[in-house]
């Protein structure tokens, strides 16, 4: 079921009391839900399933859903205990404080093998890598007790074989299985446990969800925040292994290796590239301040060393240090709920607030990892989306690497978990990295290994687009970092209606365009100019994307999604990285529907 439901709806819950707990208030306290929570909660006790997977959108309450879910159960006195599964130690403290609020004490301390718990606590918190260190002990707790086990982020389960080998033998003998999911399931060919697959249209099987609530969903809704994509491009430079000197343009179409150590490059904290992006993205910061006071700035780092460097530059940009959180630190959960009270302006983390972790003060991003595949760019997306006030927007800065502008554009699209393909398929261009990066997030040196392949030798950025609702803005040649172009951009006001965003950037090309046609050359001059492949492909592209934007008000369909149809009928990657012949395809495919439609 996809979830389009009323969206002023709203579930009262009053259970009864479960004898076992006489003195405690009543599970569940009356709760205003939001309107999917609240369509999926009736579809749920509809149906009383033993498993339940709910995919909601990063910030669309999945933690108050499935507690809500758990109140209710234990109201009805279906179960007697909850156990909660998080991919991270943070994330059990998290889901304990928010239990504690819902009335249902969680010990988020527990460990396999430890047996019991106070009788004060109704449940435990566990990591999955946790589960995989005992599940035998795992499983004769869940078999001791009518147990419902929250599984968040079940993607999890499917990481590796003994995780989900663990999931599936502790978990077995549940009462109920709750799953949930905030980001587009991998490719892979393990199965997550207690998931159901069915074939598809192409007669691969792929996860079936009992209840989705999408980006696009969230957005029309107001339940999410739109996101402004601020790409930049530039010139890199670097020295092989084997001696040879290389200079690449970021965003130009490249190899994998050599985009892999073009964006490698710009991220090395020696050069230029990234001090200019940080520096842009705190002017940024300060504009959204202007109209957000606590609004607050995040670095997703790629290994520790770069973390430290970043935070220093970042110092040196705003007179302030910034708060930076390793993945390893015993204080790093401390350290995220301290920045989430506080006004501080930037935090600077290596993974830990990549998934779950909920600090919704966050307004502006920086993608600084290496990091490329659909999964994780949802995942670190989904820190900056949820919605406080009505006119907030995310503003995230990612290099202009082909993948990841590609991922940007395509926000709105669904995806399922896939069986019989691996992970590569889905476009990670550094997988072969993938096992050094994460050896690097717990060590205080990064990677040897990736050091020795190369060395960066210097790097520059320019502003390079906007990305937003599925259009492109400002791209029609890169500008200077600090120039007047970049700041009509940085400095659009920290609350505007996504209408108003469109409205704004569109006036924004409208006018760079003019400027740039008053400095043209003379007819005469321009007669006997050739157009780059650059400037056509920005042509086609803005062509494109004004098509799907005309298709979006006439038919209500997400511009996302549009581009995703566009590229199953007609083949190709994403609009970004179409070639000029593949981008012609699509603008007649487009038309062509407009044609029909009309007729």
């Amino acid at each position: 079921m996809t979830g389009r439901p009323d969206p002023d709806a709203q579930l009262s819950l009053t259970p009864a009391l479960p004898p076992a707990w006489p003195e405690r208030a009543a599970w569940g306290t009356a709760t205003k839900l939001r309107a999917w929570q609240t369509a999926a909660m009736e579809q749920y006790f509809s149906a009383t399933p033993r498993d339940y997977l709910a995919v909601a959108t990063p910030g669309a309450g999945k933690t108050t859903f499935a507690l809500t879910v758990a109140a209710e159960l234990l109201g009805r006195r279906l179960i007697d205990r909850v156990t909660i599964v998080a991919p991270t130690e943070h994330l059990k403290l998290q889901w304990a404080e928010a239990a504690a609020r819902a009335g249902i004490p969680i010990d988020p301390t527990y460990a396999a093998g430890k047996g019991k718990t106070s009788k004060d606590y109704v449940g435990i918190a566990v990591t999955y890598a946790g589960v995989a260190v005992n599940p035998l002990a795992m499983r004769i707790r869940t078999e001791n007790f009518k147990t419902l086990v929250i599984l968040d982020e079940v993607h999890h389960a499917g990481d590796a074989l003994s995780w989900g080998e663990g999931v599936r033998e502790a978990f077995e003998p549940a009462a109920r299985r709750l799953a949930l999911t905030g980001t587009p399931f991998r490719s892979d060919i393990n199965p997550i446990p207690f998931v159901t697959y069915a074939p598809g249209d192409d007669g691969v099987p792929r996860s079936v969800a009992d209840f989705t609530y999408g980006y696009a969903h969230a957005l029309e809704d107001h339940v999410v925040r739109p996101v402004l994509f601020m790409a930049y491009s530039g010139d890199m430079t670097w020295r092989t292994r084997a001696g040879d000197e290389i200079v690449a343009r970021l965003g130009e179409p490249l190899t994998k290796d050599l985009t892999a150590q073009a964006l490698r490059t710009a991220l090395d904290p020696s050069g230029s590239w990234i001090p200019s992006v940080l520096a842009a993205a705190d002017s940024r910061l300060t504009e959204v301040r202007r109209h957000v006071p606590d609004a607050g700035g995040l670095v997703i780092a790629t290994d520790q060393d770069s973390a430290r460097a970043y935070a220093k530059t970042l110092r040196a940009i705003t007179g302030e240090a910034a708060v930076v959180v390793l993945s390893d630190e015993k204080a790093a959960s401390k350290k995220i709920t301290a920045f989430t009270d506080s006004d501080q302006r930037w935090m600077v983390a290596v993974r830990m607030v990549s998934e779950g972790v909920d600090v919704p003060r966050l307004a502006v991003g920086v993608y600084a990892t290496t990091t490329a595949t659909p999964l994780f760019f949802a995942q670190a997306v989904g820190r900056f989306v949820r919605a406080r006030t009505r006119g907030e927007t995310a503003s995230v800065f990612l290099p202009s690497v082909p993948s990841l502008l590609g991922f940007a554009s395509e926000m709105e699209v669904e995806r399922d978990h896939v069986l019989g393909r691996k992970i590569t398929d889905e476009g990670d261009i550094f997988a072969a990295e993938d096992a050094l990066i994460a050896a690097a997030n717990a060590t205080e040196s990064g990677s040897d290994e990736l050091d020795q392949s190369f060395e960066a030798l210097g790097s520059e950025a320019r502003f390079d687009r906007v990305l937003f609702d599925g259009g492109e803005f400002g791209h029609a040649g890169e500008v200077h970092v600090g120039s007047e172009e970049e700041m009509d951009f940085l400095g659009i006001p920290g609350l505007l209606e996504p209408q108003q965003m469109r409205e704004l950037l569109q006036q924004r090309q409208s006018d760079r365009a003019k400027k740039q046609k008053a400095a043209a050359p003379t007819p005469e001059a321009d007669s006997v100019a050739e157009v780059s492949t650059h400037e056509q492909l920005a042509v086609l592209r803005r062509e494109l994307n004004g098509l799907v934007a005309a298709w979006y008000h006439r038919t209500g369909q997400a511009h996302g999604i549009t581009h995703a149809a566009l590229r199953k009928e007609c083949g190709g990657p994403a609009a970004a990285v179409a070639t000029s012949e593949q981008l012609h395809e699509r603008i007649v495919r487009v038309r062509d529907w407009a044609a029909r439609k009309t007729s």
